[in-house]
Order: C-alpha cells, then structure tokens, then sequence
C-alpha cells in the first residue's frame, strides 16, 4: 500500500508523500531557493501520454483560505477540513507578520471541490473564504516563507497575534470593523461599547446578511486614525454576553458595503430586536451529535426531543447547527451561559433566535 507523509506520520497517496519530502528539503536548505523552486521540487505532473490519447493531468490538491484569525493554529485547519486529508498547512507572512492567509495541500485533487464547499464557514467567530489555488502559488508561498523568515520552517510556524506596541499606525484609516455583535445589538450598545470615545449614531453602521437581518457586525468611524488605534484597546472586551472582535478597516471598505447594500437601513434599526425569545441556534456541533448529546448539554434545563432541531444540508447530512426551543425566554437566557463550552471534542456557540428563524430552517430541511 502507497502512503503519504501526513504531520509526521505515513499514509496513503504516494504524491502527498513526495510533496513532504520536498517541501522538508527545501526547509532545510535555507533562504538559498528563494524564487521560483527548480523542477527538482516541483510537484512532477505524470510522463507524457502518446498523442494518440487526449489526457489531462489532475491539478496539485492545493488551496488557498483568507480571513484567518490571527491566533489560528494548524490543528484549527485541520478541524476546518474535517473529513479531508490534510497534507499541509502553509501560513503566509509579510514582514515577519500573519497575513491571515494560508495554503493547505490535500491528499487528492477530487478533495478540492469538498474544500471549496467549506467556503466562508466559520473557524472561532471569524468566516474564512477558500479559493482554488496552484502548485505555483503554493511552492512560491513557500520561497518566500524561507526568505523571509530564514531558519524558521513555514510548516510550523505558527502565527501570532501583534500587539498594539507592534501595529504600525499606517494599519488605521480611522474606521473599525466589529464582528461578533449580539444580533440584538443597536447604535447606541456600541456607542457605550466605546464610551471612552466621541462617537454619534451616524458614525456606527450595522452590517446586514443577504436577507436583511444583523449580521452580527459594523463599521464604526473615528475622529482620527489615532483614536481607531486607541479604541482597539477594547478588542475582545464583551458587549452583553459576547466578546467583541476589533479590526483596522478603511472608509473604502465602508462605502463598498454601502454600494453593496450591506448596510442595516434605518427602517430595520428601528424595531426593537432585542425582544428575548425562547429559542437558541447553536453551532459547531459534532457532525455526530444526536439530540440525546444536545439534552445532556443543556442537562439543567427541561427539554424533550421535540424541542430539539438539528439542521441538515441539502444532501441531508448535518451543517453542525440547531435550534432549541426552552420552556421560556428567561431559560433560553440562562442558557447562555453555556456560550462556548465543549460537546465531545468540540466547543459550541450559541446565539439568541427566533420562532420565525427556527420555522425557516425547519421548512428548508424539508
């Protein structure tokens, strides 16, 4: 039996085994291969097939994610792409710092339409985009990881988040993007959020999803790019019973949300959301997890079967959602609490929903 070369171990895919050779080699060299790596550590495409037959190689199983944490660890890769086989994970630096970008070879190029599936899911309270990518791109990333960062091999270098002291103040245009807001949230939570700061209504401005609703982010303007970089000071602080993600972001990305329509209309900022509701959606369930599982989370509280909803996709498998209904809206707060423990080898969150969002799922999993 063929076997690969998987984070210190053997496997099966003879390609795969031959891609961690090299990629060892060429770490052990140095900064001496920067530029584009010599056909000796290429990803070599089968021998030549007679004309005769019109054959196609398969693409090298590579692609690329965006929109990495900043803290993100290669075991949080490979929870990602749960399922698939992950060969490699090569995260991307600039100027010795994490650029929220990495590569993740896989053990199969048919692995690469499932990767793509994964396209904007969720590792931690951050969506990450996936794209398709080339062997290029990948052994080019890794030319650049050496010359960067010499003595250091990319396979392990894991990243880090920068401190303020590290952030240079070209990063702040004046604006910050939050990201994990309650959805119930309004201008006037994220104005006491940053009481320490001179803001108004009109300078905060909620983000909306494709159907309208509160996205769970915002774009907050500042007097200055040295107030933005003050305000980071509050990232991860909480704002009601969610921790709160601060990122530099620009005016430009602001007026592209607003061309997009992505921004919350005046109308929708006006009802009051913030209504508690008995129902709860969690997410980041074991993809085995059985509503007895879900019961026994929520052992303190009185729920049956009937009240418990686990989503399915299209092809009937489970998305890692559901919804719980409690026996009142009091309950489903304090259920809250349990934000973030563990199910099995999994931490789970959970997020205040509606009947109405529980009824829509309900009728599309039909």
């Amino acid at each position: 039996m063929k076997r690969m070369f998987y984070r210190g171990k053997y496997v099966d895919s003879a390609d795969a085994r031959e891609m961690g050779f090299k990629r060892q080699r060429l770490m052990d060299q140095g900064s001496s291969y920067f530029g584009a790596p010599g056909p000796s550590y290429m990803y070599d495409a089968p021998p030549p097939i007679p004309p005769a037959f019109s054959y196609v190689p398969p693409p090298f199983p590579v692609v690329r994610l965006r929109g990495l944490p900043f803290d993100c660890a290669e075991a949080e890769i490979v929870d990602f792409f749960h399922g698939l086989d992950v060969i490699d994970v090569l995260f991307v630096h600039k100027g010795g710092r994490f650029t929220g970008e990495a590569y993740c070879v896989l053990g199969y190029p048919l692995q690469i339409d499932f990767a793509l599936q994964r396209n904007r899911r969720n590792i931690g309270r951050r969506y990450v985009e996936v794209f398709r990518s080339r062997k290029e791109e990948y052994y080019n990333a890794i030319a650049n990881e050496v010359s960067d960062a010499p003595g250091v091999s990319p396979r392990r270098g894991a990243p880090r988040a920068r401190s303020m002291d590290e952030r240079d103040l070209s990063e702040f245009k004046g604006v910050l993007r939050l990201r994990g807001l309650p959805f119930s949230a309004t201008k006037d939570d994220i104005i006491n959020f940053f009481k320490d700061f001179a803001l108004s209504e009109d300078k905060v401005h909620l983000i909306a999803n494709s159907e309208g609703r509160p996205a769970g982010e915002s774009f907050v303007e500042f007097e200055s790019p040295e107030e933005s970089k003050a305000a980071m000071s509050k990232d991860r602080m909480t704002l009601g019973y969610r921790y709160i993600e601060l990122f530099p972001a620009s005016r430009e990305e602001l007026e592209e949300a607003a061309s997009r329509g992505r921004l919350m209309s005046k109308s929708l900022e006006a009802k009051d959301t913030s209504e508690p509701t008995p129902v709860l959606r969690m997410r980041g369930l074991p993809f085995s997890a059985g509503k007895d599982d879900i019961i026994d989370f929520f052992k303190n509280f009185t729920l049956s079967e009937d009240s418990i909803h686990i989503a399915f996709n299209f092809e009937g498998r489970p998305t890692g959602e559901a919804f719980v209904e409690f026996a009142s809206a009091e309950d489903a707060k304090a259920a809250l609490a349990k934000d973030r423990m563990t199910l099995g080898s999994r931490y789970i969150e959970l997020f205040q929903s509606s009947p109405d969002e529980l009824n829509e799922a309900v009728s599309k999993a039909r």
